[in-house]
């Protein structure tokens, strides 16, 4: 019976802590100058001032937007759990040759990463074996 109360406290503890994450990222958004265009699914999403926030509480859908070039759209994600908690806010891109693919956000202060799947053009350049690179743009929180 101990045992179990035990076990019962940390799956609300971590229940909790997962929540909080999605919350603060729900509440607010993540927001990049992205100087290239980059892909996202099937579309492109054009340089500029690129907004990125949850679209559902659970934060298992993103919605990406560039407001100045009126494109906006939403991902499905995953979440990854790193071992340490991201220094700051940031885009995290995959970058073949002069294509870029929004591959992750990261969340200051936080251990979980949200990866976006990888595209059917992604995934031809890797069948491809073309070499990738990953390229990191800070975020602010607004």
């Amino acid at each position: 019976m101990k045992h179990r109360k035990s076990l019962v406290i940390v799956v609300t503890l971590v229940v909790l802590s997962g929540m909080a994450v999605a919350q603060m990222f729900s509440n607010s958004r993540i927001v990049a100058q992205v100087p290239f265009e980059f892909v996202v699914g099937n579309r492109i999403v054009p340089a500029g001032e690129c907004d990125v926030r949850t679209a559902t509480m659970g934060g298992k859908i993103l919605s990406i937007r560039n407001a100045d070039a009126k494109v906006g759209l939403f991902s499905s994600t995953s979440r990854k759990e790193s071992k340490e908690p991201a220094p700051e806010y940031a885009l995290v891109f995959e970058r073949y040759g002069n294509l870029y693919f929004l591959s992750g956000i990261k969340l200051q202060g936080s251990k979980i990463n949200y990866q976006l799947p990888v595209s059917k053009a992604e995934a031809e350049l890797r069948a491809q074996n073309v070499n990738a690179t990953e390229e990191t743009l800070l975020a602010v929180l607004k």
